[in-house]
């Protein structure tokens, strides 16, 4: 069924609260629609659903959260899913605590037939995702969470990421899809390159304020913070428990493949050539992000001033949330959900402030937001599937 089809349907159905709205803002944004409630059972998770999708990488982190979150959207149906390593295996012997869910197993992307399915999750890791996407049937939904399509200049992915572009007809048609900035285009997109975790956690605070000319597109300062799952799933030295353990890890110093994709969007906001300060550090947890991000203001403008531009750019969002004046956001709070959490905050150096963003860098930085951008793409309301509660202790 084609997206335009999706968006015609006025019945529209969801796991809703007893009001019939999933979240108060839903009112708003719902007006007109009619709703009835569903209940979705995992076992039935093959059940035939109006769109068919295919998890490319399913044995990695994000590919695991994808079909996590998926397991109670009440239209989306997983028939395919491919990890080449783990190839005739299914996603409960590679994830155990996705052993209730009744889903194909997974096979080789070259053995892949996607004759029955209708969009894709591609959850590969860079370079490789262009020339698999390349050869996908051009009448698939693409959402990519590789860094593959983010970049629209093919020399600056080729710069920092050491290999040339593989797919530059692909890269014209490729929408960024951080979704509360750049819904419309998401809409009507064929391909959407997924934002990456820091550059979500940086643009959502700061793209508001820079268009509205509040702070200066200079002298920025992102200190950023993730937990160990942003590193990937891959046996790797730097991410065993002895070196992670007890201690901060400050990596890509000065040279971290984000850089350019946060630099692009604040340029896109400035409309001018902006350039940041970046510095990530792996953080001995599982999950979860912070960007403490550190701005001069621009002349005339107060806190005060910052806190009322990002409600009103956030007040009618699900999952953009300004936290009341004082209270510190922590990625505790925002631990297993779609949520960013931001709260701004006075400096001690007169005309500077600090703003702080804390996300779920494999949901809201990944496979919620991949999801958030699926839904658009197909006519749902953002949200569904979505509204999981974050974790919590």
């Amino acid at each position: 069924m084609s997206s335009a089809t999706f968006s015609s349907n006025f019945l529209q159905t969801g796991c809703l609260r007893k009001d019939g709205f999933n979240n108060p803002k839903d009112k708003k944004r719902n007006v007109g629609k009619v709703f009835v409630k569903c209940s979705v059972n995992t076992k039935t998770q093959k059940a035939e659903k109006e769109v068919r999708l295919g998890v490319l990488g399913a044995s990695g982190y994000t590919g695991s959260e994808i079909v996590r979150l998926l397991a109670n959207h009440p239209h989306f149906g997983i028939t395919l899913m491919t990890a080449d390593r783990k190839a005739g295996q299914s996603i409960g012997s590679v994830f155990p605590h996705l052993v209730s869910l009744n889903l194909p197993k997974m096979v080789a992307v070259k053995d892949a037939d996607f004759s029955d399915v209708d969009a894709v999750f591609c959850c590969l890791p860079h370079g490789t995702t262009q020339e698999i996407i390349k050869g996908l049937p051009k009448s698939l939904k693409i959402v990519d969470l590789s860094a593959d399509f983010r970049l629209r200049d093919i020399s600056e992915y080729e710069e920092w990421y050491g290999q040339a572009h593989r797919a530059p007809e692909l890269q014209k048609e490729a929408v960024y899809g951080l979704t509360e900035i750049s819904r419309e285009e998401v809409k009507s997109a064929r391909l959407v390159a997924n934002p990456g975790c820091y550059p979500t956690s940086v643009q959502l605070p700061l793209v508001p304020l820079i268009k509205a000319n509040l702070v200066q597109p200079k002298n920025i300062i992102i200190d950023s913070k993730s937990g160990v799952s942003g590193a990937g799933r891959g046996a790797k030295e730097a991410n065993l428990y002895t070196e992670i353990a007890e201690g901060i890890y400050s990596y890509g110093v000065t040279r971290h493949r984000h850089v350019p994709e946060i630099e692009q969007g604040l340029s896109d906001a400035a409309n001018s050539k902006v350039t940041v300060s970046f510095t990530p550090h792996l953080m001995p947890m599982s999950r979860g992000m912070q960007s403490t991000i550190y701005v001069e203001l621009a002349p005339g403008v107060e806190i005060k001033d910052l806190r009322q531009q990002l409600k009103l750019s956030y007040e009618d969002e699900d999952f953009v949330v300004l936290l009341d004046e004082g209270i510190v956001p922590r990625t505790h709070n925002t631990r297993g959900s779609n949520y960013c959490f931001i709260n701004v905050f006075p400096d001690r150096i007169p005309g500077r402030a600090i703003i702080i963003s804390v996300i779920d860098n494999l949901v809201k930085g990944a496979s919620g937001q991949a999801l958030q951008n699926l839904n658009v793409m197909m006519g749902f309301p953002e949200s569904t599937g979505l509204l999981y509660q974050p974790l919590f202790p």
